[in-house]
């Protein structure tokens, strides 16, 4: 069996998030997001890819499940839902649910609302959505159907986010969305299980950079902002309403406190500003999915009550004086945008990138853009950019060290990236297949991947084979005592014994066939398997009895001898297992012993020095081994004993 993943989004792209997985007949969506860099049909994914014939999705899904409550990943799911008929399960965390509606409410305000656009959700659409969805918690296994189970695990990044484990049968994935594997300010560090996967699918926003300490980054951010505000500038930092602004908000906040700046930190008091004050309130209430550091203060501080940041109003844009203004978005549009045409001829002014910039917007611009300057805007209006630009990443994504970490501790059999860009997964592809030896993907939109799946079969097992599993195979192995050195003539080590080794190599071996009656599957020994097709073990084997010279081996120990052939084939074939058991030498199909016959039937040479001076040794082997039988022997012919033992 396979696993089919269907990219619908974030296809070697960042933005609308959504991918089918059908395991085992089982159809999963993960993520719905939108893409908020198109204006038209290009926003959504092709939900007609899942469908094409039927167009019914309720039949086609067995259920949605949402990572967190960033558009790029839920934008789309009241659309899905309320126009396109969805009307099946949809998971995600608690938290994700109580987050989601105010996201969606804002972006519908701000990109639908007044606009004449035919099939666009509304407000009841975005609350009959909501209705639909199933709250989980970390950890629980929720059974979907009879067949299909999901968990959910800590994934950092903004609050609520989640990697969702999905198992059919024998099948099973996990879905990471957006995490980050170090902990910040508010948020804890991805967490997860050690899990037997066949798959995971992971971003791959950051897949070559590698960042600094958050202590490095937090002092460097300090640092620029200090200086520009003490210098009676002003400080513009794009963010998005959620998760990066409570974590930017603290820093900033604790650094007030400490050095008692007086310089104003506002929210910026565009349409987003409910939304800020509203998702303040919900971090306050879910505490106990923030980082172990927060958790640790509430009891006295309730680190979200921020005493040095408060609403900003349009009017202040032209106030004289320094400041520090959060806007929204992150990637410079709309209300950070109007205040950065005001603010960036000033070069005593700073704009801060704190976080990824998508291509193609004017934050993507900034970060190549050397001031003074003049950048293309969206009207292809040109713009004075005389501000200083700093870059600094306090992005809620794990970078490359985190990805690999991840999937070394995953170890899956295969791995496919998204919601990254091209050139950079190529390179962390190739880093994952030489490095750890996984097969790694990076499918492209609408692109469809056929991965190999793990599948048990129910047998039963014969008398014969529980038999030979319960039996103990007991080898009795002398080792030579000394390791890197053939015998000698010195004293102390002609007192050495030989040490005995036992080994316990318990395997079990059987054939695995389905029975004609009733078409049941039964694990049987080789000879059991033989009875029952009624035929004859047929095997070629070789056999030689190899003359050895060996002086006055009459008056020898035999012993002596099988000591010196088990050193010195140790050394020759350091990587075989070399069993020395009751005077019999054994490597793999090899086997050898000392032949006492006065007429062997494989033995060929009579003229090998004198017959006094000669023992022999009787080999045989079968045809896979003939080149290593042949290689013992011309070890063993080549030995020399003359000097090596004493009389």
């Amino acid at each position: 069996m396979a696993i089919e993943c269907l990219v619908l989004g974030a296809g070697q792209d960042v933005g609308k998030s959504c991918v089918i997985v059908k395991i085992n007949g089982k159809s999963i969506m993960f993520d719905c997001g939108i893409h908020t860099g198109y204006q038209d049909h290009r926003r959504y994914p092709d939900f007609s890819l899942i469908s094409a014939n039927s167009g019914d999705f309720t039949d086609s899904l067995s259920c949605i499940i949402i990572t967190h409550f960033h558009l790029d990943h839920i934008g789309a799911l009241p659309y899905f839902t309320q126009v396109c008929g969805y009307n099946g399960p949809i998971y995600m965390t608690y938290p994700t649910k109580a987050l989601a509606p105010i996201m969606l409410e804002d972006y519908r305000k701000l990109i639908f609302e007044g606009r004449e656009e035919e099939k666009q959700f509304s407000s009841e659409d975005i609350a009959e959505c909501m209705k639909k969805v199933t709250a989980v918690d970390l950890k629980q296994t929720i059974q979907v159907d009879k067949d299909l189970q999901i968990r959910a695990y800590y994934a950092g990044h903004v609050i609520g986010a989640a990697m969702f484990y999905a198992k059919v049968g024998d099948s099973a994935m996990v879905y990471t969305g957006d995490y980050n594997m170090t902990a910040d300010r508010h948020l804890g560090a991805a967490q997860i299980d050690r899990l037997q996967l066949d798959l995971v699918i992971t971003e791959s926003t950051y897949a070559t950079s590698y960042r600094d300490s958050k202590y490095v980054r937090e002092r460097e951010f300090l640092k620029v902002v200090h200086n520009c505000v003490a210098g009676g500038g002003k400080v513009l930092i794009p963010t998005f309403a959620l998760g990066r602004a409570q974590e930017l908000c603290m820093i900033l906040d604790d650094y007030w406190e400490k050095t008692n700046l007086k310089v104003p930190i506002y929210f910026s008091a565009d349409s987003f500003s409910g939304l800020t004050l509203q998702a303040n309130m919900y971090y306050k209430i879910l505490i106990n999915w923030t980082s172990q550091k927060v958790k640790d203060t509430y009891t006295t501080r309730n680190p979200f009550d921020f005493k040095n940041v408060c609403s900003f109003d349009r009017s202040l844009i032209h106030a004289p004086g320094p400041c520090v203004l959060f806007a929204t978005p992150a990637m410079i549009s709309g209300f950070s945008l109007d205040v950065f045409k005001l603010w960036a001829p000033d070069e005593r002014n700073l704009v801060t990138l704190t976080g990824y910039c998508g291509s193609g917007t004017i934050g993507r611009k900034l970060m190549v853009a050397k001031p003074p300057t003049r950048i293309t805007l969206d009207d292809n209006v040109q713009l004075d950019v005389r501000c200083q630009i700093y870059q600094l990443s306090f992005s809620p994504h794990t970078d490359a060290k985190g990805i690999m970490d991840l999937v070394k501790f995953l170890s899956p059999k295969h791995v496919i990236l998204v919601h990254g860009e091209k050139p950079k997964m190529v390179k962390l592809k190739e880093i994952i297949e030489s490095e750890l030896e996984i097969p790694c993907y990076h499918p492209a939109n609408h692109e469809t991947l056929h991965i190999p799946s793990t599948r048990r079969i129910e047998a039963s097992a014969s008398d014969a084979f529980l038999q030979s599993c319960l039996c103990p195979n007991f080898k009795f192995l002398k080792t030579d005592p000394r390791q890197d050195s053939e015998l000698d003539d010195d004293s102390n080590n002609k007192r050495k014994m030989p040490q005995l080794q036992v080994c316990e190599n318990r395997v079990a071996q059987g054939l695995l066939i389905t029975l004609q009656k009733n078409q049941s599957r039964k694990v049987v020994t080789e000879n059991e398997l033989i009875d029952t097709i009624g035929t004859e073990i047929h095997e070629e084997k070789f056999a030689y009895c190899c003359p050895i010279y060996f002086p006055n081996s009459e008056s020898r120990d035999i012993s002596s001898f099988h000591l010196i052939l088990f050193g010195k084939l140790s050394r020759e074939f350091p990587d075989l297992n070399i069993q020395d058991c009751e005077d019999v030498i054994r490597i793999q199909s090899f086997v050898g012993s000392f032949c006492s016959k006065a007429k062997c039937p494989y033995r060929t040479d009579v003229s090998f020095q004198s017959v006094l001076d000669t023992v022999h040794f009787c080999c045989a082997w079968s045809m896979g081994d003939e080149e290593l039988a042949w290689r013992v022997i011309s070890t063993m012919k080549n030995l020399k004993l003359s000097d090596r033992i004493e009389t």
